[in-house]
């Protein structure tokens, strides 16, 4: 009877070629969801007893500039929750990309599997590279030019609401990260045969002016932000040109190897 049981089990997971079913898929992937889910959920009960120092963390960068306070009686208390959220989304993220990877890895050939890891990986680091630059760079420069920049009316105490001052650390960071994944970008967009390096060449002087434009609408009203967030867009936007001169295949070549590989199977 157990047998049975296992044997009808297997089958409404794996077709006879040994391929798996629909269903055996949405079991996987319900499995796959639930791991991410428990992950997330034991990462944020677990930073809310380090959520203190992750506001110490956040602070650091303008407790020489500026004083917190807090406006609403449970302004404090949010931030703290806040804060461990964002944590458990960073704990989460690895075990989630290696998850995305095992779930798709039985579909990819041996150089498409090589490509998703590269992927996955690449913008992993290029990430948190973006996170670290606006942390030890970006920030502390900002925030000490928003409170010292304009002399005159020295009797106006700056201070800020920490609800405030959080909101503008995760948006910056969240900027900073998204704009250090511009090169990962070129270089799928240049695999797919999209874009090409000398396109990028050509459109590099409207690029500039619409990296300021963007720099101008998510940074805060000052030319020094601008130029802080566009610098370095700037700068990734020509190493982008390399990467794709680099990953660049016209459709015509990368269609003969297809074929001498489907030749060689």
């Amino acid at each position: 009877m157990a047998t049975n049981i296992k044997r009808k089990k297997k089958a409404e997971v794996m077709e006879d070629d040994g391929s798996m079913t629909l269903t055996g898929h949405l079991k996987e992937l319900r499995n796959r969801l639930i791991i991410c889910a428990v992950v997330f959920v034991v990462g944020v009960v677990v930073s809310l007893a380090y959520a203190d120092r992750f506001i110490d963390l956040l602070t650091a960068m303008g407790r020489d500039y500026y004083q917190f306070v807090s406006i609403a009686p449970q302004e404090k208390l949010m931030q703290y929750f806040r804060v461990s959220i964002l944590a458990g989304v960073v704990v989460t993220v690895p075990v989630a990309m290696y998850n995305i990877y095992a779930f798709a890895k039985p579909g990819l050939k041996k150089n498409e599997s090589f490509f998703f890891k590269l992927v996955m990986l690449l913008g992993l680091i290029l990430f948190c590279v973006g996170v670290l630059f606006a942390y030890t760079l970006m920030m502390p420069f900002m925030l000490r030019f928003l409170s010292t920049g304009i002399t005159g009316a020295e009797y106006i105490q700056t201070t800020t609401s920490i609800e405030s001052y959080v909101n503008l650390c995760l948006t910056m960071f969240l900027i900073f990260g998204c704009v250090f994944e511009m090169p990962l970008v070129t270089i799928i967009l240049s695999k797919m045969g999209i874009i090409n390096p000398t396109l990028l060449k050509k459109a590099k002087g409207v690029a500039i002016v619409l990296i300021f434009l963007v720099a101008a609408v998510v940074t805060p009203p000052d030319i020094v932000s601008q130029c802080m967030v566009a610098g370095p867009m700037v700068l990734l936007y020509f190493i982008s040109i390399v990467l794709s001169s680099v990953f660049y295949k016209p459709k015509s070549e990368e269609d003969d190897e297809d074929e001498e590989d489907e030749e060689d199977e």
